[in-house]
């Protein structure tokens, strides 16, 4: 159309077409318009979007902040807000009579409640005499009552206990546990029993709440060639030394199995 535009450029031709320079090319697509508003104002001149900075509510365009009733009126007050429209009515309570007059449109009283010889405001809630289980609510002169609400209890049922004047039952506290059950051989410990559960490196405890708690020992070996006795954790540095497969105590000599010029002892280092 005469133009030039230069690549990568975007802009927007009559009747709301979007369109692009790219590689010589270009591509016109119709504007999307994506509007988050519930009563959005028609696109301004020259633009192709509604607008949220205001409200069309019922064929009048209304600013954003605007306070208004609605044509059917009836106490309802509506307001603008970035092109969403709220509108609030009054709640009468039961028994009054809605008044055709915005400054009061529940003209009449509420009925108040007569119950077991007191007088009770509409709205008004109150326990029964003597029980606190029991809620009850003036509504419209009628009296309603029910039982107060109990949470859900996250334990068995045969852990449930109902107190002394308590409206709801509580979990019981299970009884404390008199050791640690393991269920792979069968075997019961008693609380601070210690043992090892086949590995010489480990040992275990039974805790006080009846739970398992094991611990590796960590060797550090002191020695390039200690003796290891069966079922010790750790090998043995102290009670003499271990060559080529066989067993010498201190102070021990030796010819060497790989020279036999030369002479070895055996040293606790």
């Amino acid at each position: 159309q005469g133009i030039s535009r230069e690549p990568g450029s975007r802009w927007t031709e009559p009747g709301c077409q979007s369109c692009t320079c790219q590689g010589g090319r270009v591509l016109c697509d119709t504007v999307s318009c994506s509007v988050p508003c519930s009563h959005p104002l028609p696109a301004p001149a020259g633009g192709c979007c509604p607008t949220c900075t205001g409200c069309l509510h019922e064929g009048v365009a209304r600013a954003e902040g605007d306070v208004f009733s609605p044509s059917d009126g009836n106490c309802t007050v509506c307001v603008c807000l970035a092109g969403n429209v709220s509108c609030l009515s009054p709640e009468c309570p039961p028994g009054s009579c809605p008044s055709p007059s915005p400054a009061d449109c529940c003209s009449c009283n509420p009925e108040k409640c007569n119950f077991r010889g007191r007088t009770y405001a509409h709205g008004a809630r109150f326990s029964l005499d003597g029980d606190d289980c029991t809620t009850c609510v003036c509504q419209g002169g009628e009296v309603e009552c029910s039982f107060t609400p109990c949470p859900m209890l996250d334990c068995p049922q045969h852990q449930w206990h109902l107190g002394p004047g308590q409206c709801c039952s509580t979990c019981r506290d299970p009884p404390a546990p008199a050791g640690c059950f393991l269920d792979d051989n069968g075997v019961e410990f008693p609380v601070g029993q210690i043992w090892s559960p086949g590995d010489p490196c480990e040992l275990c405890i039974c805790q006080a709440d009846g739970s398992v708690s094991c611990q590796r020992t960590d060797c550090v070996e002191t020695c390039p060639y200690p003796i290891r006795i069966p079922g010790q954790c750790c090998p043995d540095c102290s009670a003499g030394c271990t060559y080529m497969g066989r067993i010498f105590s201190n102070n021990e000599t030796f010819p060497s199995a790989l020279d036999p010029c030369l002479s070895c002892i055996c040293l606790v280092r």
